[in-house]
């Protein structure tokens, strides 16, 4: 259990708060490419308790900006999108896409009002079909060479999901590997042939076992954390009655995101977005090794669950998750279909919009879990003492250099894991053909 006060300083990130103002020294995804490919490139925003306007003027330049207008508050998703930025059709008044007023038309002539007159406006990048925005001070930091960023675009389909639900609880579910045993545990295994776009869904590593029977079969795992550059690194043993050990290893990039193995082809980084303090969207990036990744596929299969274009889960809380007791009887420990997003979405929304921690009690298996806490209290504590070059991924290191991480799940048939997934992780490495996937030792 924690306090309530402790509970607040680690959930709430709206302007002003302690952890509010520790997200905003880093990069976060703020939309989806998709969601600019339309008639009118101008799409609302609500990051971090902020809202905003994203948009993508005649010269195919972005912009990220406030969404009040700076003169009397209309809103400027309504703007007229125009070559050089958005202009206000209340009075006219134009902004670039750094936020700078350009012209007030109704003002007198020769007026240079417009000159002390700012929008508030972010830094965005766009990398490989998702916009990301910096909020906070002074430069913004540099990208990792994770392998999401590194792949050809060719090699990476990015999708997002909205879930009702504080942040914080939504990244928890992807730091804690004990839980697939039970969650997205199905009584039935699909042929892993027909696994293309799923997780879970695969054989284990190179074994003859579906993943679906491993987790069933063996829930208790050993789970190990290791600190690192990016965050964290958690290892997840599962010894085999036959001698060999099945090794998950999945990450925690701090702050709010993970890196996970979907399938021997494809890894997923995700992000855990807050909107606000009571709702958040998962961004991920499914990164294939082996070759391009079938996107009009793993779309269709997205949106077959979700609605556009707030990209809502068709199945939630309002219809009780599709939730069918003969199904969780005879085919899936949840009984709400077989998407995992759905078992993960309803486990994190039950908790409340923000999980009540002074009433939880934690277990061995939750072990990621304290240790990430502990890391986001220090971090707030350090930025609150000055300390920003004590901050994870701005700690003496140049986050540039960062690459990976090691996603992937393998066996070790001697119990040295840690060889068996660096030997198994450089081999997919190697044999990856369409780009240059070879990460620094």
């Amino acid at each position: 259990m924690i306090s309530q006060e402790m509970n607040d300083l680690i959930t709430q990130i709206t302007p002003g708060t302690p952890a509010g103002n520790l997200m905003r020294h880093y990069w976060h995804p703020a939309a989806l490419s998709d969601e600019l490919k339309i008639n009118r490139p101008v799409v609302p925003v609500r990051l971090l308790g902020e809202d905003l306007v994203l948009f993508r003027n005649r010269e195919g330049e972005l912009g990220l900006i406030q969404r009040a207008c700076p003169h009397r508050g209309a809103d400027m998703c309504y703007g007229r999108l125009e070559e050089k930025g958005l202009r206000c059709p209340f009075h006219g008044w134009q902004f670039n896409n750094s936020g700078h007023c350009t012209e007030q038309p109704g003002e007198p002539e020769g007026s240079r009002m417009h000159e002390k007159i700012k929008a508030k406006a972010y830094h965005v990048v766009e990398k490989n079909g998702i916009i990301f925005a910096y909020m906070g001070p002074g430069k913004p930091p540099e990208f990792p060479d994770f392998d999401c960023f590194r792949a050809p675009e060719s090699h990476v389909f990015a999708f997002k999901g909205l879930w009702e639900c504080n942040w914080l609880q939504a990244l928890e579910v992807g730091i804690d590997p004990a839980h697939a045993s039970f969650l997205h545990r199905f009584l039935q295994d699909e042929d892993p042939a027909e696994s293309y776009g799923k997780q879970f869904r695969d054989k284990a590593a190179d074994t003859e076992i579906p993943m679906t029977r491993l987790l069933r079969e063996y829930p208790r795992p050993d789970i190990n954390v290791e600190d690192t550059d990016y965050g964290m690194r958690i290892i997840a043993l599962r010894h085999l009655n036959d001698g060999r050990t099945h090794v998950r290893v999945t990450n925690q990039i701090f702050p709010e995101a993970i890196s996970i193995p979907m399938s021997r082809e494809m890894i997923i980084t995700q992000w855990h977005v807050p909107v606000d303090d009571e709702n958040c969207y998962w961004y991920s990036m499914f990164t294939s090794f082996a070759k391009p990744v079938d996107k009009e596929l793993m779309r269709s299969q997205r949106l077959n669950e979700h609605t556009l274009p707030a990209y809502s889960p068709k199945k939630n809380i309002r219809n009780n998750y599709g939730y069918d007791a003969k199904e969780q009887e005879e085919l899936t420990y949840t009984g709400m279909g077989l998407d995992i997003n759905v078992h993960d979405q309803w486990a994190v929304e039950s908790m409340g919009r923000i999980q009540d921690r002074t009433q939880e009690h934690l277990g061995k298996t939750d072990t990621a879990i304290i240790a990430y806490r502990r890391k986001l209290r220090a971090a707030i504590q350090a930025l609150e003492n000055g300390n920003q070059k004590a901050l994870p991924m701005q700690n003496q290191v140049d986050p540039g250099s960062i690459q990976g991480p090691i996603s992937n799940d393998t066996l070790s048939y001697d119990g040295d894991w840690r060889k068996s997934y660096t030997e198994a992780d450089t081999y997919r490495r190697e044999a990856c053909e369409d780009w240059d996937a070879t990460i620094n030792s």
